[in-house]
């Protein structure tokens, strides 16, 4: 039996390849809701996208999951009857007030919302929310960090998932955040 990961503290799971990133995206996307808030950080290339994809795909929303970095948002709507995806790329904001001229509060309660390069910017969205950042392996990365392409089939990395608030303290999203990162034959 895998130990118990308290709230707040944080969960770290090895991902070898992309489509172990995307699983646990996908993973996450089952467990999330409407009003619930994902904040992602990572390098260019770290799996922020490709993470959100499998989000996209546990939340059973419209595809494709693409990186919103040009046009800042993307409403991806459900197509099972849940919340809809609002995907944030905060990279070119210059800070929380510009993070405010998107009105996401607006949508915050019937959506679930994943700010990618979120930290330090999105966290006053929600006293809940899961921060993942990602980080690629430098020994095993042959990833070349000025390519747009997210999270390459050969690169190992780590996910850091902390959950902040009242949302995640409860046994029963403590249970299946652990059943998803710390159990055996997870991804990675």
């Amino acid at each position: 039996m895998p130990p118990e990961a308290a709230p707040g503290v944080v969960r770290t799971i090895t991902l070898a390849t992309a489509d172990d990133t995307r699983a646990l995206g996908a993973g996450l996307g089952r467990l999330l809701r409407a009003g619930d808030l994902l904040v992602m950080t990572g390098d260019l290339g770290a799996g922020k996208t490709t993470l959100t994809r499998g989000v996209g795909e546990g939340l059973g929303v419209r595809g494709p999951v693409t990186s919103p970095t040009f046009v800042i948002a993307r409403v991806h709507p459900t197509e099972v009857g849940g919340p809809a995806l609002v995907h944030v790329d905060a990279y070119r904001l210059g800070g929380r007030l510009e993070l405010d001229d998107l009105d996401l509060d607006a949508s915050l309660e019937q959506s679930v919302t994943v700010v990618e390069w979120g930290h330090g910017v999105a966290e006053p969205l929600s006293d809940d929310r899961i921060e993942v950042v990602l980080q690629v392996h430098a020994a095993h990365s042959t990833h070349d960090p000025l390519d747009s392409a997210d999270a390459g089939d050969d690169e190992s990395r780590t996910a850091s998932i902390t959950t902040v608030g009242a949302r995640w303290a409860t046994p029963s999203a403590v249970a299946a955040l652990d059943a998803l990162v710390l159990r055996p034959g997870s991804p990675g």
